[in-house]
């Protein structure tokens, strides 16, 4: 117990930096108490200054974590770190941040929550892309793409990092200025242009297109219903979640697979209607093809 309490001391005095950012009466007296070992009062004032923005509740919480562990409360030390996690999905502390108990406890952590927290945040994204938000759509594109691709993560984000490239890219492209026009051909490019025959790409039959292919217009939902969600999960279900299908040539829905998981019953009955489902098909040059869609999911209560 004296080790992790000198351990977190040191920690503490490696970690004022950020406490300068955040300078205020109350949290220098937080961190006196903590640096005094009087855990269960640094405790208190800092429970009441979990408000603030990312920084302020990333010293606050980190601070929580510190005390929580050196008090032997390791449940409620990994909830701090949730909500340090939650609040600032991409920091992570080095080795003059945090003694090495703490940084193992948040890469665990981290783990568990960025591939939900990568979901979330591309919805966020696509919403503001859906509104035509097109800076804010690129920075929140972007950010996502650094918690698909930030170790901890995984790596088994592949098909939601192809939707988020698409989309960042698009979002870029829409931001950017408008070119000055190009001024009109001569006459005799006029002439030539208009015998110039349009070519269209021919559909690859065993290619399941998406979104951001060109020329692809996508399915339009015939029949689509979500189950209800029984009321004996209102409580514990998630208010959206991410459905992937592919879609064929016929508008049905030939493959299912939850991305965001609601509740895993509920899960489970979306996955069984999702068959019944009726599309108009993709379409590349007029031809039916086939279509990965990205449905989201939001539950009614």
């Amino acid at each position: 117990m004296k080790k992790l309490v000198a351990a977190c001391v040191i920690v503490a005095g490696l970690i004022t930096p950020v406490a300068a950012e955040q300078q205020t009466g109350r949290l220098a007296a937080a961190r006196e108490l903590y640096t005094a070992a009087r855990y269960d009062e640094a405790l208190t004032v800092l429970n009441e200054l979990r408000e603030g923005d990312a920084a302020h509740r990333r010293f606050v919480e980190q601070y929580r974590s510190l005390c929580l562990l050196a008090l032997g409360r390791a449940a409620e030390a990994e909830h701090a770190i949730e909500a340090l996690v939650e609040a600032d999905p991409l920091y992570r502390p080095g080795e003059a941040d945090a003694s090495p108990r703490v940084r193992a406890t948040f890469t665990e952590v981290r783990r568990r929550l960025l591939p939900g927290l990568a979901t979330a945040k591309y919805l966020e994204a696509r919403g503001a892309y859906d509104r035509g938000e097109w800076p804010v759509a690129q920075e929140r594109f972007a950010g996502v793409l650094s918690l698909i691709d930030d170790p901890d993560a995984g790596g088994g984000l592949t098909d939601l990092r192809i939707l988020t490239a698409g989309f960042l890219e698009l979002s870029t492209r829409a931001a950017a200025p408008s070119p000055v026009p190009a001024p009109p051909p001569p006459p005799e490019d006029i002439l030539s242009s208009a015998r110039e025959e349009p070519v269209t790409p021919a559909p690859d039959p065993l290619r399941v297109y998406h979104a951001q292919d060109a020329g692809v217009s996508a399915p339009v939902a015939i029949q689509q219903a979500f189950p209800l969600l029984p009321s004996a999960l209102m409580t514990a279900a998630r208010p959206q979640g991410l459905l992937e299908v592919i879609i064929d040539e016929q508008g049905r829905v030939v493959s299912a697979a939850v991305r965001s998981s609601v509740h895993p019953t509920y899960d489970a009955q979306l996955l069984s209607s999702a068959p019944s489902w009726k599309y108009s098909p993709a379409t590349l040059a007029g031809h039916p093809v086939k279509f990965r869609k990205l449905i989201q999911v939001v539950v009614k209560r």
